[in-house]
């Protein structure tokens, strides 16, 4: 039961929208009855939409709506209840819409739109907004972003003053939102939060070296200096007197209340309904329908094919011991390991540069929007996974692929190639840049991110490495398989914590011994699928989707199989759940046999 977290601003920036306009796939004869049903559809598009915008200012401010510029999000029980009041009527009239006339770029919205409207109720009733933090993190390090936004006028500095004032209210609303989990055992299995207030107490320094007081130590040239001084000592004074203290306060609340009373137990089958709420979240993030027992059954599969080919490695670089002892053997020696920050920065950014000379043999559509690289900020690295893409929605601005350069001894450089090329390119900067592209596509698709989509792409992508001739490096291949492990271990462990009764302990091993990741990733990894049930099982399921879907198409047109055009096919819908996704590549092969076709015939 993880709540949406992210602020408005946070989740546009990981999202985007592709490349390619749906609209050539709309039937060439439209009745007037299809027409009519096209625009029923529409106006429940739009109306959800507008519950959207009306119910979040952060994310009407950061698409335009200077009206909302000083507001953030209100997250009070009246309003929560009232937003899922509307989209349980929406949802409704969806349902009841005869789709058997939609265009075909219309099935795949309604289907979209169901699935994400059908999400908020699901989470509404699984109590989900309980929980504004994870392992990871939580709302009071993603709200900080504010201070982040662009700073150009007077006014943004007032609307940013604004927002500050408003924490006390946000802060209150999330704090009732714990408490109310803690009163029902809805939390973080507290083993998840050991070092938790880590999170916290890493903001809570003296004002100038305050993230939150950053916009008021630079201004843009044309402020006055009695305008920047003004605003300098408005900073200080509500940085010092309201942000800070919020920070203490909920430090002390965290430590002294919350972490000591959360839950023992981490299956989320444990909680309250808890086992209709973990297949719930396999359906959800696999996108298909999948039982936690087949998902088991499907990790433990992959599980041995891959270690089959790990052996292989270790013998073809003739070490003598154990499979355990090659791991201990990886995880030790400071060969592997970067000794500075910039040494690691450094060997990713020339990683992606050879992955960007690799694209146009692969696609024949790529992205304008560049990315650059940058370390994931030092007050979530500690308990942040090892890597991960963040886009933005606009459009003067980079992507960036962040890389933890937290612990270097725990960051082994062979596992770098294929952290490349899974959060930056062929990864996520070019699957969610292609997606910001497609300005067709209605909002609720442009904003949204289905993982089995993304992350299975992100993990095809590494796959895909291999036949652009990386991992040359022996070490450097078996760090791709160790990727490859630990996705299909994901199956395994997230499954048997959240459905068969295994502990924390028994899924650590589990990883540990199959994987060459580091033991800080692996405790950090299995604290993160604790917190957040099945989200981890849309990495592999998604990847494998793919693969069979390519072979699929490989064996369909034979020599006249072009990997370009598969890559743009599998790319031009945006993110879509797998079902959709098979549909779009069967009719990705007829369009290509009948151009073939065509062609033959002259």
């Amino acid at each position: 039961m993880r709540l949406r977290i992210l602020p408005a601003l946070i989740m546009l920036s990981l999202l985007g929208c592709n490349s390619h306009s749906t609209t050539t796939q709309i039937a060439p004869q439209v009745t007037h009855q299809q027409t009519q049903i096209d625009n029923d559809l529409q106006a429940i598009i739009d109306q959800s939409w507008a519950v959207n915008l009306a119910f979040s200012p952060e994310l009407a401010a950061s698409l335009g709506d200077a009206s909302v510029a000083a507001k953030l999000d209100d997250l009070s029980a009246e309003t929560l209840a009232e937003k899922n009041q509307q989209t349980l009527q929406i949802l409704h009239t969806l349902k009841q819409l005869d789709r058997k006339n939609l265009s075909k770029s219309d099935v795949i919205n309604a289907k979209i739109l169901q699935d994400q409207l059908q999400n908020e109720v699901d989470m509404y009733r699984f109590h989900d907004h309980y929980l504004p933090i994870t392992a990871e993190s939580g709302f009071h390090a993603y709200i900080a972003s504010i201070a982040k936004a662009r700073f150009n006028s007077i006014e943004d500095y007032q609307h940013y003053l604004a927002k500050l004032k408003q924490l006390p209210r946000y802060f209150a609303q999330q704090t009732y939102w714990l408490k109310q989990g803690l009163a029902s055992g809805i939390t973080p299995a507290k083993i998840t939060l050991n070092g938790f207030e880590d999170s916290i107490s890493a903001f809570i320094v003296p004002v100038e070296s305050s993230g939150y007081f950053t916009p008021f130590t630079h201004y843009p040239d044309h402020f006055s200096a009695t305008e920047k001084n003004t605003l300098t000592q408005q900073g200080r004074t509500t940085v010092e007197q309201i942000v800070l203290p919020l920070y203490q306060q909920f430090y002390n609340f965290m430590t002294e209340e919350y972490i000591p009373n959360a839950r023992i137990d981490i299956a989320a089958s444990a909680l309250p309904d808890g086992a209709a709420f973990y297949q719930n979240r396999v359906e959800y993030y696999t996108t298909l329908p999948m039982t936690a027992e087949q998902v088991h059954q499907l990790g433990l599969q992959e599980v041995a094919r891959i270690r089959s080919e790990m052996e292989q490695v270790i013998k073809d670089v003739g070490f003598k011991g154990s499979f355990a002892d090659f791991l201990m053997f990886l995880r030790t020696d400071p060969k592997f390991y970067p000794k500075t920050a910039d040494e690691l920065l450094k060997e990713a950014a020339f990683i992606a540069k050879k992955a960007d000379a690799m694209l146009p043999k692969y696609f024949g559509k790529l992205p304008r929007t560049p990315y650059g690289i940058a370390p994931v900020p030092a007050e979530i690295a500690p308990k942040y996974t090892t890597g991960r893409y963040s886009g933005s929605n606009r459009d003067d601005e980079p992507g960036y692929y962040w890389v933890n350069t937290y612990a270097l001894d725990k960051r082994p450089l062979y596992e770098l190639e294929a952290l490349t090329l899974h959060e930056a390119v062929p990864g996520h900067h070019l699957q969610i840049s292609l997606n910001k592209e497609l300005t067709d596509l209605p909002n609720f698709r442009r904003y949204s991110y289905i993982s089995a989509f993304g992350e299975g792409w992100g993990l095809y992508s590494e796959y895909l490495g291999l036949e652009a001739g990386f991992y040359q490096d022996p070490y450097s291949n078996f760090g791709r398989l160790t990727y490859e492990m630990w996705r299909a271990a994901r199956l395994v462990v997230d499954t048997g914590m959240h459905a068969k009764g295994w502990s924390r302990q028994q899924a650590i091993d589990f990883m540990a011994s199959n994987t060459a990741l580091s033991m800080h990733n692996v405790t950090t990894e299995i604290d993160r699928y604790i917190s957040w049930p099945g989200q981890a099982l849309s990495y592999k399921i998604g990847e494998l989707t793919i693969k069979r879907l390519r072979a699929k198409a490989e064996k369909s047109l034979g020599k006249d199989f072009d990997i370009r055009k598969f890559h743009d096919a599998i790319l031009e819908n945006g993110s879509i759940p797998m079902s959709v996704l098979e549909q779009m590549v069967d009719e990705f092969i007829a369009r290509q046999k009948a151009t073939i076709k065509q062609a033959s015939t002259g």
